[in-house]
């Protein structure tokens, strides 16, 4: 058979015209008749205990009236059935199956499609698939129901290959089709293909067939395709506004998306959880703790609203307000294991590890048993505190006392808890006991260990290992390169940097955001674009010299090794968390907290810097780099100095 992928590929022939049959083993065509007559008391009855869902009398009715040979209709045999999936009552759905092909008695499709779905929600594909292939005749909601069951099932090639199958037989898709055959779709081509489908059948501009293109364009991280759909739309509805802006909040597309969550309230749409949802993860992924905040004020709507409640306590996690954090996770009524999770996990990438393992006391006193995010969270607060004993103690156990097998998360948790204490040979050890391959991510963890403890000949072999599986990796470059530099391994230094410029590697700049007035300044190294760098740049240069009178002297470590003094000190100076809090200081008042977000990890004379200005000028900081959060106060960080 061919593959899937070259069936579709004639798709637009096969809408067009008819073909043979699929050939399936039909059921006996004939219907049998009823071998005494009805008894108007028994199907009453049997009637009655259907529609008032008693399922005991309903099956003992079932069962006198297979006796005398009486049958009911299909709309009251579809009510037994919802009673049967009501009370997850499997055996009981099979005895209906079984008692409607009794006697030679034959169902008509719609009551046969409605056991075919019945099995699908019992997930039961084999009984779905032998009935289905049983079938006389099949219409568009027999095949539709396959495709859905397979497509959910995640076994996408069956999907593809039945809606294939449906157009051989000459049954046309209808908009429920569409939308259940794009779930399963894992490429481009097949979806062109589809969307070229619907087109040919006048379906392009049904919502639920542009609502799911929209969905499967913004999975495969084909944005244009995704925005170009939903601008066709002359009309659109919520679902389809949720599509769009689900899909672009779900791609890091966060500005965008709140863009279009702007255009569909101008639209005079409101928003519903989904939206809402959606908006709060663009929210979190841009650090934008205001935007956020006013979102809150629309979840307020839907308080008691689980999955809005933990986007909610994710987005103020994630944007550094733990005090809003808490406020929200106390007052939550329900709370589920991502609650706890997500709160746990904010703790400890916050800073406050012994809140975080508190927190996981709590939890398992409350019943919520952990699961692998929570274990990676309480991993991660051991790792930052440098809590080797209860890291390895939670790592050893999470198979016995909760079922979890270790992934390279939490082995990556782990080997940098080692390699932060300086335990580098036993951060080796575990990497060689891996079940899983180790990837990029582990190995440059164990690399970041080996550059804090100098050990030289293990960064190499390190690096190495990263650059094979990811060998456009600048930071690994960099990181060995500064690494032969406190060596005064200088002609291994020239080595590596020859080998970026070939190669066609720089170095990502560092950048930092703050939100000022609901607006996003974005500033990099050495700045000369924000239009008021001048008077930053001044700021910053009188703030330097005033630290400098309490003792503050640039840490050249954390800069490129081959630069000449001066312009080490230099760089320093202008690096673009500097100029993102001396932004701060200038344009928010007094009192504000000064939030900053970057794209790389905060170097030690940028975190020497924070603290002192936190202290000297009163003020709260928070840095949000990608591997956690610093909260600066009084002269000292959340880290601890241990990051």
């Amino acid at each position: 058979m061919r593959t899937v992928s070259a069936k579709l590929k004639h798709i637009g022939t096969s809408l067009s015209s008819s073909s043979r049959p699929y050939s399936l083993t039909p059921l006996a065509s004939s219907h049998g008749k009823p071998r005494n007559p009805p008894s108007p008391t028994l199907l009453n009855e049997f009637v009655n205990f259907c529609y008032k869902r008693d399922l005991p009398k309903a099956m003992n009715a079932m069962a006198a009236m297979e006796r005398h040979g009486i049958y009911a209709d299909s709309i009251t045999y579809s009510e037994l059935i919802k009673c049967c999936l009501a009370r997850n009552a499997v055996e009981q759905g099979k005895l209906v199956h079984k008692h409607v092909f009794s006697n030679g008695y034959q169902p008509k499709t719609f009551l046969i499609n409605i056991l075919i779905s019945m099995y699908v929600k019992f997930k039961l594909l084999d009984e779905a698939q032998a009935l289905f292939d049983q079938m006389p005749e099949r219409n568009v909601v027999s095949w539709t129901t396959m495709i859905s069951a397979y497509a959910n099932a995640k076994l996408s090639d069956k999907a593809l290959e039945f809606f294939v199958l449906m157009l051989r037989e000459g049954v046309l898709p209808n908009m429920f089709t569409f939308s259940s055959v794009l779930r399963a779709c894992n490429g481009l081509f097949n979806v062109r293909q589809l969307h070229c489908g619907m087109v040919k059948l006048g379906l392009e501009s049904d919502v639920f067939v542009r609502s799911a293109l929209i969905d499967v364009y913004s999975k495969l991280d084909e944005l244009k395709d995704a925005i170009c759909v939903f601008n066709e739309m002359e009309t659109k509805d919520l679902v389809v506004w949720n599509s769009i802006i689900g899909g672009l909040a779900q791609n890091s597309d966060g500005d965008e998306a709140l863009d279009q969550f702007k255009r569909m309230k101008r639209a005079g749409f409101t928003a519903d959880q989904a939206t809402l949802t959606s908006v709060l993860r663009a929210c979190t992924g841009l650090a934008l703790l205001e935007v956020g905040r006013q979102v809150h004020v629309h979840v307020l709507k839907f308080d008691v609203d689980l999955i809005l409640n933990n986007a909610l306590l994710d987005m103020y996690c994630k944007s550094g307000s733990l005090e809003d954090a808490k406020s929200v996770f106390e007052r939550m009524v329900h709370k589920d294991v991502i609650s706890w999770s997500t709160m746990i996990a904010g703790l400890a990438q916050n800073g406050f590890s012994q809140e975080a393992l508190k927190l996981f006391d709590l939890m398992k006193a409350s019943g919520i048993k952990p699961n692998y995010i929570t274990i990676l969270g309480i991993l991660f607060a051991c790792s930052h505190a440098g809590l080797v004993d209860d890291g390895l103690y939670y790592f050893r156990s999470m198979k016995r006392l909760y079922g979890i097998d270790p992934g390279r998360e939490h082995y990556g948790c782990i080997i940098d808890l080692l390699g932060r204490a300086g335990k580098v040979d036993e951060a080796v050890s575990l990497v060689q006991e891996m079940e899983c391959e180790p990837d990029a991510v582990t190995w440059r963890t164990l690399l970041g260990a080996c550059k804090v403890h100098r050990n030289v000949d293990l960064a190499i072999y390190t690096a190495k290992q990263v650059l094979k599986l990811d060998p456009e990796d600048a930071g690994t470059y960099v990181l060995l390169s500064n690494i032969y530099a406190n060596s005064q391994r200088w002609e291994d230094v020239s080595e590596i940097r020859r080998q970026m410029r070939e190669k066609g590697i720089t170095k990502e700049p560092g950048c930092s955001w703050i939100e000022v007035n609901k607006q996003i300044h974005a500033f990099i190294v050495g700045d000369t674009a924000h239009p008021e760098i001048n008077e930053i740049n001044k700021w910053l240069n009188q703030l330097i010299h005033k630290l400098m009178g309490i003792g503050y002297a640039p840490d050249t470590n954390f800069v490129l090794q081959d630069l000449e003094g001066e312009q080490r000190d230099d760089s320093l100076w202008y690096h673009s968390e500097k100029l993102a809090i001396v932004f701060g200081l200038m344009s928010l008042s007094s009192g504000s907290v000064i939030r900053i977000r970057k794209n790389l990890r905060i170097c030690g004379d940028c975190h020497t810097f924070a603290k002192l200005v936190a202290k000297m000028e009163c003020r709260v900081i928070v840095i949000r780099d990608p591997i956690r959060y610093h909260h600066f106060q009084n002269g000292v960080c959340s880290c601890g100095d241990y990051w």
